[in-house]
C-alpha cells in the first residue's frame, strides 16, 4: 500500500519563454493595478485615514497626488481614471461613526463604495463573496482594513503555512484585473508586544 498523498505533475516554466508585462500603476511606484498592496504601520500611524484620502480621489476620478507635483515621473506613470466603485470592508470601525464622516470630510463620492455586509456571516479572504462584490460593482480598488479581521478563525497569521493559502488567493482575486481591472489593498497593524 502505497502511503503518500496525491502529488501534482512537476512542471517547470523556463523564464526564456515568460513574455515581460507592463504594469499599469494606480499610483506609481506605490500602488500597482492587478498586484496585492501592503500598507503596514503602528496604531494610529494614519493607514485608515491615508486610505480613504486615496479612496475619496479615485470616486471622483481625481488624481491621488496634486497635479503641481514635482515629480513629474509619477504623475507620467500614473494611469488616469474616470471615477471608480472601491469595495472598503473594516473590522475595526463603525461605518456610520467613523468612516462615511472620513470619507465625506476627504470628499468621497459615497454612492461609489460599497460595503458587503457581513453581519450574518464573517467575511474571510476565501470568502466567495469577494469575487461576487467584484464583478457586481466592478470595483477598481479593494481594501481590508485590517487584513487580521479578514484572515477566519482557523488561521494564525504567525504562520506560513496557514497565510500562504490566504494571499495566494487574495493575489488571484487581484490578477483579476484582466477581466475586471482590481487593484487590492490590504492593510496591516503593526501587532502591540505582548505584555508579560
Amino acid at each position: 500500500m502505497d502511503n503518500r498523498r496525491d502529488e501534482p505533475n512537476l512542471k517547470l516554466i523556463n523564464m526564456e519563454q515568460v513574455e515581460v508585462e507592463k504594469i499599469d500603476w494606480l499610483l506609481y511606484p506605490f500602488i500597482p493595478f492587478g498586484k496585492v498592496t501592503i500598507v503596514q504601520g503602528d496604531p494610529g500611524e494614519g493607514k485608515t485615514t491615508m486610505v480613504l484620502q486615496i479612496i475619496a480621489k479615485l470616486t471622483k476620478g481625481e488624481a491621488v497626488l496634486p497635479s503641481n507635483s514635482d515629480e513629474s515621473a509619477l504623475e507620467e506613470k500614473t494611469m488616469a481614471l474616470e471615477p471608480v466603485n472601491v469595495i472598503y470592508q473594516t473590522a475595526e470601525d463603525g461605518l456610520g461613526d467613523t468612516i462615511k464622516p472620513r470619507l465625506l470630510s476627504a470628499g468621497a463620492d459615497c454612492s461609489r463604495v460599497m460595503v458587503i455586509d457581513d453581519n450574518d456571516q464573517a467575511l474571510t479572504m476565501m470568502d466567495a463573496r469577494l469575487e461576487e462584490a467584484i464583478i457586481q460593482t466592478k470595483a477598481r480598488l479593494v481594501v481590508l482594513d485590517p487584513i487580521q479581521g479578514f484572515l477566519g478563525t482557523d488561521v494564525d497569521m504567525h504562520r506560513a503555512n496557514e497565510i500562504r493559502p490566504l494571499m495566494k488567493r487574495v493575489a488571484v482575486l487581484a490578477e483579476m484585473g484582466n477581466r475586471h481591472t482590481v487593484d487590492l489593498v490590504l492593510l496591516i497593524f503593526k501587532q502591540q508586544p505582548e505584555a508579560y
